[in-house]
């Protein structure tokens, strides 16, 4: 029996960090052996809100790099970069002739976008249209999504089936793969995790920084003094220990119950926070010292060929749909 097919991919934005890998990234690794998967790192997508490409080559080896650190395997997935395959931009002009305007302008990132004076122009409103090209040029049936993007996914859905409507079945309407994913805030214990609020921690980061920024985090607001009742359920710190004390063994009820009882300040518990982090991201940071030394090329070139090959079919039956072969 085949395979059904998933497309996904994240932007090059430099090296990943906690919140990518349990958002997305140990998902896809588990999907690997259910689905045919391509990932693909969308660096036409980055261009939205950045001019400055001197770093995206740097950029793009990072987050190959993290992949393989993480487990995505070659041999399993199709790994790519974006631009490497020609074919997402023609047919990406392609859908947009019959996107209308207002679908797009819809769009709740597109909107979020421009209120955080984003400057508007047509790659931020095309946006959708282009991703729709990226899922739909490999006939992906599904998507890997988190619950906050299912109405991107609508939208990619929405210009399939204006193209089927309009001309002949060629795309299958792609469905959301709503997987079991880990939230996780940033630092600041406001925000989620990201670079642009620089409230992260890398997959790669050394240890002395993974010390500097768990004694920066934000702990349970209630507790002033040292020897105060302490209330773990609120304390972003202890949200970290939930996550990532489990594969390593914590006493997470012990650390409960002393936080309650005033019995564990909260330096130490920043403190024995730091060494956990540490140890949990120590294969992470010792895979990526040996790719490092490695031409990634390979793994890059494999995947444009692969990719290339079906999106190429696929863009000749979207012409001869459309009678422009």
């Amino acid at each position: 029996m085949e395979k059904e097919r998933i497309l996904s991919g994240m932007r090059p934005t430099g090296r990943l960090h906690l919140g990518n890998y349990l958002g997305a990234l140990s998902n896809w690794v588990k999907l690997q052996d259910r689905y045919e998967c391509f990932f693909m790192i969308a660096d036409w997508h980055t261009l939205t809100d950045r001019t400055d490409t001197k770093g995206l080559k740097q950029d793009i080896k990072d987050v190959l790099i993290d992949w393989l650190c993480a487990g995505l395997n070659p041999e399993k997935s199709t790994l790519f970069v974006q631009s490497h395959v020609p074919e997402h931009a023609e047919l990406h002009l392609l859908l947009s002739m019959i996107t209308p305007i207002p679908w797009l302008e819809r769009c709740p990132t597109y909107k979020e976008k421009l209120e955080m004076g984003q400057e508007n122009n047509y790659g931020l409103l095309g946006y959708p249209v282009l991703q729709a090209a990226d899922i739909l040029i490999y006939k992906a049936n599904k998507v890997p999504v988190g619950e906050d993007q299912v109405a991107h996914l609508e939208l990619s859905r929405e210009i399939a089936r204006r193209f089927n409507h309009l001309y002949d079945h060629v795309f299958p309407e792609p469905a959301p793969l709503l997987s079991e994913t880990v939230k996780i805030l940033g630092l600041d214990g406001k925000k989620k995790m990201g670079k642009s609020y620089d409230n992260y921690i890398s997959l790669s980061e050394e240890p002395r920084i993974i010390e500097e920024k768990t004694q920066g985090m934000f702990t349970d607001p209630k507790k002033i003094y040292l020897g105060d009742p302490g209330h773990p359920q609120e304390c972003n710190v202890y949200s970290y220990h939930q996550i990532f004390g489990k594969f390593l063994g914590e006493n997470l009820e012990q650390i409960f119950k002393d936080c309650k009882e005033g019995a564990l300040a909260c330096t130490t518990c920043k403190k024995n926070l730091a060494h956990l982090l540490i140890n949990y991201l120590a294969p992470f940071r010792q895979k990526r010292k040996e790719l490092e030394k490695e031409s990634l090329d390979k793994i890059l070139n494999k995947g444009k060929e692969i990719a290339s090959r079906l999106a190429t079919s696929t863009l000749r039956e979207v012409k001869k749909a459309m009678q422009m072969l």
